[in-house]
């Protein structure tokens, strides 16, 4: 038959030299873009033979074909699928018109790297010219299902290619490539390497629905006893009806893509059609991950494109605060190899981020009554994290709340939700109280839980770093504003055994003197000295003002880099104990109070170790310690 020779158009050439000079960083894509081409086709054959639109057409052993021959250094990728015709081949492969080629280009200017522009290739549709990436010359034979003629397509990629009708051709196409050298240099691989054929095909394609199959290399002695190797698993398990598939299978799954040996704790599926189609597989794992809080964790699911692998941590599909879900996320009508900046446009992506994240709270919710014992190993695991997620998304606060349990005074085992805590709350109570610390113990010995415990008040008690900055950012659930017991004044009017106004009235007279001589005398330490609704056996204590932050706050930022000012706390004294009483007497009696003074710094330094912290010159309240005791022995 003749042969006939045209020239690519101006764009198309400008694109063949890019693929030429290795613009891309991964070239091992090139093979993944042939095999999802070959299972595009092999698709639209087994849908043209259920509507009777390919006649004579052979589908009793549809799949893909690999095969090398390291002494000619080629490749061949071969389907039996629907094949093109001749006028198909010239549309579709020798002109690109169809494919966005001026767009891609001017896309490809733009990259700044070539990382970035190794995501362009399956989203402009030209993922048949990676070939020449690893090719200096490429064949394509291909004939149309229920044809009888077929068509050679050949360029070496140099702004011609040349056209043949064929009449003894295959049904399906191959492209052969004839490869380049190795250049390791170069990262360009020995791609008549059998292992390197089965890596790729595995990171690639292995779950794609066709067999693909890797010939025995000709000349091996073996070879005529040998069948063709099947590299791909096809076990797709999201694609699957679940009471096909096993737990056990789930299992294996999560430990390939999770890296993990011991099981996940929970199995979620997802399948949204319509519109747009996707599958998700997600699994939440039994255990944290070492790293989970490292700036360089490796977050996100995998993500596929019609069960072609396309990245390994997505990081768009799923929030920072759900970093430790691991998975696979099957979309149907995504672009090949789309890159990080199109994912982070793409309202389908944003979709689909939607809708796991709220089927992944909705299964942390229903763990808590369904599987107890599995819910408490996941928020010991991943409470921390979660949480972050009240600070960041605002749209899911409800949902993570719902998901959420803290420690709190009711039980010292058992962690509460926020709505029971709200059905338990006293008569009266108007706020949902909370305290944050270092541990359980050190908040329950505080002096400000003192009030709380004896009225037998609920206490939230918060131990996590993040509690800090959540409770100022959701501020209320359900109308209840969440209050620190550490932070402002403190009304328990509402509980049984308060004093009456009146009471408190003649007690603050009492004390007014010696009040505002101490808040003169410790003005450099403190903003304010007053009487404690929230003390019973402790002497004094010191709070924040309620507009502001918390020592434990104010460092976390500084140890961020965010330098904020340091302000002054409120001492608070409890009336009713001796210490104070005395203090009171004395300075009402005397004249000359300057042995008072070092009382009343003392006093403020016990308060400041009783909550954690430590006095501003450790060494003045040892000294002045020492003496006290000197005069005591």
């Amino acid at each position: 038959m003749s042969t006939e020779t045209f020239e690519f158009q101006v764009e198309a050439r400008q694109l063949l030299r890019l693929m030429i000079h290795s613009v891309y960083s991964n070239k091992d894509v090139f093979l993944r873009e042939l095999v999802s081409n070959a299972s595009d086709a092999l698709d639209k054959l087994r849908l043209a033979a259920l509507r009777d639109d390919a006649p004579g057409a052979d589908v009793s052993d549809l799949h893909i074909e690999l095969e090398t021959d390291k002494d000619a250094r080629t490749l061949t990728v071969r389907d039996n699928g629907i094949g093109m015709s001749y006028d198909e081949v010239t549309r579709l492969i020798g002109t690109i018109a169809n494919s966005g080629t001026a767009k891609f280009l001017e896309e490809l200017r733009e990259a700044k790297d070539a990382a970035g522009a190794d995501g362009l290739i399956g989203q402009f549709g030209v993922g048949f010219y990676s070939a020449f990436m690893v090719a200096d010359e490429v064949t394509l034979v291909t004939r149309h299902a229920g044809e009888t003629q077929g068509t050679r397509w050949t360029s070496k990629g140099e702004g011609t290619y040349t056209l043949e009708r064929l009449d003894d051709a295959p049904q399906g196409t191959a492209v052969t490539l004839h490869l380049k050298p190795a250049d390791s240099d170069n990262q360009l691989h020995d791609y008549t390497s059998a292992w390197k054929i089965k890596e790729i095909v595995k990171r690639y394609s292995d779950f794609i629905t066709w067999p693909v199959r890797l010939v025995p290399e000709p000349g091996d002695d073996a070879a005529g006893a040998r069948e063709a190797e099947t590299l791909n698993s096809m076990k797709a398990l999201w694609a699957r009806p679940r009471d096909e598939v096993s737990e056990d299978e789930y299992h294996e799954l999560y430990k390939h893509i999770g890296h993990d040996w011991r099981d996940p704790l929970e199995t979620i599926r997802l399948q949204a059609e319509g519109t747009f189609e996707y599958q998700a597989l997600l699994f939440v794992p039994a255990h944290a991950p070492h790293d989970l809080f490292t700036q360089g964790y490796q977050r996100g699911v995998q993500l596929y494109v019609k069960r072609v692998f396309i990245m390994d941590d997505c990081e768009e599909l799923l929030p920072p605060y759900l970093r430790f879900v691991k998975g696979v996320v099957d979309a149907q009508d995504l672009s090949l190899n789309v890159s990080r900046e199109i994912l982070q446009q793409d309202r389908h992506i944003r979709m689909i981020q939607r809708r796991l994240t709220k089927k992944v709270l909705s299964t942390v919710k229903d763990l808590r009554t369904s599987a107890p014992d599995r819910y408490a190993t996941f928020w010991r695991e991943f409470g921390a994290v979660l949480k972050e997620g009240l600070v960041t998304d605002s749209e899911n606060r409800d949902a993570i709340l719902a998901a959420c349990s803290f420690a709190s005074t009711h039980d010292a085992d058992e962690p509460t939700s926020l709505k029971s805590y709200v059905e338990r709350m006293k008569d009266g109570q108007d706020d949902i109280y909370y305290m944050t610390g270092e541990s359980r113990r050190a908040i329950e010995d505080s002096p400000h839980m003192e009030a709380f415990r004896a009225k037998g008040v609920e206490v939230l008690l918060l131990t996590d770093a993040v509690d800090e900055v959540w409770v100022d950012a959701v501020g209320e659930y359900e109308g209840r504003t969440l209050r620190s017991v550490a932070k402002g004044e403190i009304d328990l009017s509402g509980t049984e055994d308060e004093k009456s106004d009146a009471e408190k009235e003649k007690q603050g007279e009492e004390y007014a003197g010696l009040l505002g001589w101490m808040t003169q005398h410790l003005g450099q330490d403190v903003k304010e000295v007053r009487l404690s609704s929230r003390l019973t056996v402790s002497p004094a204590c010191v709070v924040s003002d309620a507009g502001e932050l918390t020592p434990a706050l104010e460092n976390m930022y500084r140890a961020m880099g965010q330098e904020v000012p340091g302000a002054k706390r409120i001492l608070e004294l409890n009336p009713e104990h001796q210490l104070v009483r005395t203090l009171n007497r004395a300075w009402t009696d005397r004249a000359d109070r300057t042995g008072l003074t070092e009382t009343a710094e003392l006093l403020h330094a016990l308060a400041v170790f009783a909550e954690g912290g430590r006095p501003k010159e450790p060494a003045r309240f040892v000294q002045l310690m020492a003496d006290r005791l000197e005069r005591t022995v």
